[in-house]
């Protein structure tokens, strides 16, 4: 009887090649899992490196518009789709064009930025009742209550006016405005404002007002057509000066603050820009504007809403105990002068970003030239409230205010015939009317307005 094949050398060698495989199956996953996590490092350390070029450093306080406006950077990832909520598509290019087309003869296709700010939002709606091609741009950032910049962006919207959210440090983003969109002008509005928030976070100021201009600028003149831009500097850069009224000719480089200084920084940018590429170049000075969907920030508002619910409010006196004045200046006054700097704008001389030949460069005071102490401001508000307001006089502090500024607006009223008739009676009255209104205030105030509003004339809006 034959014996059975002997197959333990057949099992030890299948035992020893199911090893092999085993230990080369283990290297490999050991080589893979190498390989991932050195390509998981490599994109980790690229996503840092676009991370800190797309966000610079923020101080302790990172709210900040406008604005309108402190800019809020969007990653590189929302970039590359022009500022994220599903922004660069064909649906969002018909909305774009169909918003920035004029529906007048010879009208104008204006990319407004700042346009869900306090004068951005008035002037948008302003070009788009006589017709003009109106697209806005901002970034809605928290310097003051993003909603009520929602709520002008839904005013806005009704009238058929798109707002486009990005910044103006996405140079992708506003490439992408300029490819869909032939712009005719820009009317540059956004900025970081206030004077004293530039004490608790001043990078805000240099990221908005000179770096986002610069930006703007560098995107202006690569365009063709380049546009002529119309944009808002600042009354804030007499700073220091004494003679008054205001003027032009004025010294401007004595700025009080670090606001100013920015605005001032804005008006050589400017300048240069003008004089190496040909861009046609308007900047308004505006004084102390004030009217119905104003910003929070300001003396008017805050002190309405502190008068109304019976706190406090600070009034300052110089350091020699005189009385602070401003040259308060109604929101619809500002914005005939805006539309007349628009209007008034050549065309800029360069192309494919060369000068060709002289361009325009302006600069106009925007005031009421009514200068009124903020006492006087208060008793106005106490009367259209119905209620006394608590007052505590103090010294002004040195946190970059001034004490008086006074327009004079002369060059403005030659050149496109600008003339505020607007007093400050009358426009306050326009802004508690609103107030109470958007607010849901009380009656008592209410029944004030009715009584005024059969003593004041009404101003067309």
């Amino acid at each position: 009887m034959a014996s059975p094949p002997d197959t333990s050398k057949t099992i030890k060698l299948e035992r020893y090649n199911s090893y092999l495989r085993k230990l080369n199956s283990t290297k490999l996953i050991n080589a893979s899992s190498k390989l991932l996590f050195r390509a998981t490092l490599l994109v980790a350390l690229i996503l840092v490196f676009i991370f800190t070029i797309n966000y610079p450093p923020l101080s302790a306080d990172s709210g900040g518009g406008g604005g309108n406006h402190l800019h809020t950077h969007r990653n590189f990832i929302s970039s590359a789709f022009y500022g994220g909520r599903g922004q660069g598509g064909a649906a969002w290019e018909k909305q774009v064009r169909h918003s920035s087309t004029p529906r007048r003869p010879n009208g104008m296709s204006v990319l407004v930025t700042g346009a869900a700010g306090f004068v951005g939002s008035h002037c948008s709606m302003a070009l788009k009742k006589r017709g003009d091609g109106v697209l806005g741009l901002d970034n809605f950032n928290n310097y003051y209550d993003p909603s009520l910049k929602r709520a002008r962006q839904s005013l806005l919207l009704k009238h058929q006016i798109f707002i486009v959210e990005g910044d103006l440090n996405d140079a992708a983003l506003l490439s992408k405005l300029f490819d869909v969109v032939p712009f005719t002008h820009i009317l540059h509005l956004a900025a970081q404002a206030g004077v004293r928030y530039a004490m608790q976070n001043p990078q805000s100021y240099i990221s908005s007002n000179i770096a986002g201009f610069v930006n703007l600028l560098e995107v202006a003149k690569a365009a063709n057509p380049q546009p002529a831009i119309v944009w808002a500097s600042s009354s804030s850069v007499y700073g220091l000066n004494t003679e008054n009224p205001f003027s032009e000719l004025h010294r401007t480089d004595q700025p009080a603050s670090l606001y100013a200084a920015t605005k001032k920084a804005g008006e050589e940018i400017a300048h240069t820009y003008n004089h190496i590429y040909g861009l046609s170049l308007t900047g308004l000075r505006f004084f102390t504007v004030y009217g119905p969907w104003g910003r929070p920030d300001m003396a008017y508002f805050f002190f309405t809403k502190d008068i109304l619910q019976g706190k406090q409010i600070d009034i300052y006196k110089t350091h020699d105990a005189k009385e602070v004045a401003r040259d308060f200046t109604y929101i619809d006054d500002i914005v005939k002068g805006c539309l007349g700097a628009l209007d008034t704008a050549e065309k800029s001389t360069g192309s494919g970003g060369k000068k060709k030949a002289p361009a325009q460069l302006r600069i106009y005071n925007l005031g009421n030239t009514s200068p009124v102490p903020v006492g006087k401001l208060v008793s106005v508000l106490e009367n259209l409230l119905n209620t006394k307001a608590k007052k505590h006089i103090i010294t002004m502090p040195r946190n970059g205010d001034v004490p008086f500024t006074h327009a004079n607006v002369s060059l403005a009223l030659k050149d496109f015939g600008y003339k505020p008739s607007t007093d400050l009676p009358t426009g306050l009255r326009k802004f508690v009317k609103w107030y109470v209104g958007y607010y849901g205030i009380q009656s008592r105030v209410k029944k004030e307005m009715e009584k005024n509003s059969n003593q004041l004339p009404e101003e067309s809006a």
